[in-house]
């Protein structure tokens, strides 16, 4: 198994991939505020690291996240998508304003956009990526990142119970991550017979 130990490593694997690099200075020229690319962007690719894939996973989708609680409209944020698209059509963009995302999970308002990230269901998942102004790579990890490098999917805080726990469930069942990464290790707590874990052996592809 390929070394990914340290945060280090993980800012040197996407500074390494030039199409990751490519998606943020992409993004960058937007110039959003408290923008980040997040997510599967770059859970996806330390996994991908982790299993020595010769070639990295299809994404369903680049998150691309921001804050601005003065435009909450969600059709600027299909402008956004637009936009990315005309600069990289064969990507499958998602731009998300995190200034207006608490509705989804009826929770109070989200500070920052690093407040939306620590809120996504999975600390695996609860990641992001930046270039900043002097094109400095940054990481966010508001959970840590002890296990995305340990390759444990488990619930964010506030989701290990009802009613956030179902929505960690379905995303779980829908993702279904350890059908693409082997070695990935799922925690799902279940209503019905109580918090357990899981191991995955499903093929990679």
């Amino acid at each position: 198994m390929a070394r990914m130990k340290t945060e280090k490593d993980v800012l040197v694997a996407v500074q390494n991939d030039a199409i990751m690099m490519d998606i943020l200075k992409t993004v960058q020229e937007l110039d959003l505020p408290d923008w980040w690319v997040c997510a599967g962007f770059v859970r996806s690719k330390i996994w991908d690291v982790l299993h020595n894939f010769p070639q990295q996973t299809a994404l369903p989708d680049v998150d691309v996240i921001y804050f601005d609680p003065d435009r909450v409209d969600e059709q600027y944020e299909k402008e956004l998508e637009k936009q990315l698209e005309r600069k990289m059509p064969q990507l499958p963009w998602s731009v998300k304003n995190q200034a207006r995302m608490h509705h989804l999970n009826n929770v109070a308002p989200y500070t920052s956009s690093v407040d939306g990230i620590s809120k996504f269901p999975e600390t695996a998942t609860a990641l992001g990526v930046k270039l900043d102004k002097e094109d400095k790579l940054i990481l966010t990890a508001p959970h840590g990142l002890e296990d995305v490098l340990q390759m444990v999917v488990k619930p964010s805080p506030g989701f290990e119970e009802e009613p956030l726990a179902s929505i960690y469930r379905k995303r779980v069942k829908q993702k279904n991550w350890h059908s693409i990464w082997h070695k990935v290790t799922v925690v799902n707590p279940d209503k019905e017979e109580g918090s357990h874990a899981k191991s995955g052996s499903g093929k990679v592809r």
